[in-house]
């Protein structure tokens, strides 16, 4: 095992603060502090030969861009991501720690392209360890892809008792997915039926008829 890579296995350290503060949450930083150790994963845990083949990963990696070797160093990363989900926060801490920050990044765009089952299973493994903000990243990166594909895969998991993990795409799909805009309403060009007011209106009343100083209209029915 390389020396110091037993560190990478280690969560980070969670940012001080984040809990619920304040009366209205009272007790709740208790029940954080008394809920069982890490989340549950279907994951198996990493072992020395993923520690060995993550740490030659980031030593090549490493030699390939001191060298400029940019297009080797893309294919090592795919080849990366192809790998046991277990290995995936091993290759965040290896490659952070590394000053290979961007190949990290670079990592989570090429898993994007994996099939859901092992999506799910990185981001559950990265989330176990700790990682929670690179498992939304990596779901939320792989969700982009066509609904009816999307729904598919998810059906599959859920039909393999892998609830969890569905559930997790489904909701990283949602959080994508932003409401349709609507058109500007257009300005008016003719004066309302409700208005006495000189034409064109004050520019404040222009957009959706709505009225400043305008006088109503005594056409029956209209209440001001």
């Amino acid at each position: 095992m390389p020396p110091g890579a037993e560190a990478w296995l280690a969560p980070p350290a969670p940012a001080p603060g984040r809990g619920p503060r304040g009366a209205r949450f009272a007790g709740a930083a208790d029940d954080e502090d008394a809920r069982p150790g890490p989340p549950r994963t279907s994951v198996p845990p990493a072992d020395a030969g993923d520690l060995e083949a993550v740490a030659r990963t980031v030593r090549t990696l490493a030699r390939l861009r001191a060298a400029g070797r940019s297009g080797a160093a893309h294919a090592l990363l795919a080849e990366a991501v192809r790998g046991p989900a277990a290995r995936f926060p091993l290759l965040a801490a290896g490659l952070r720690e590394a000053g290979l920050g961007a190949d990290w990044t670079t990592l989570l765009w090429e898993a994007a392209a994996l099939p859901l089952g092992r999506l799910a299973a990185a981001a559950d493994a990265l989330t176990a360890a700790g990682r929670a903000d690179d498992a939304r990243e990596i779901l939320r990166q792989g969700v982009v892809r066509p609904a009816e594909a999307l729904g598919r895969e998810v059906l599959a998991l859920a039909a393999d008792g892998r609830h969890r993990e569905a559930g997790a795409v489904l909701d990283a799909y949602v959080r994508v997915r932003t409401p349709p805009r609507r058109p500007p309403a257009a300005p008016l060009t003719t004066r309302p039926a409700w208005c006495r007011c000189c034409w064109p209106p004050p520019a404040a009343s222009r957009t959706n008829g709505t009225r400043t100083s305008c006088t109503p209209s005594a056409s029956p029915g209209f209440t001001a």
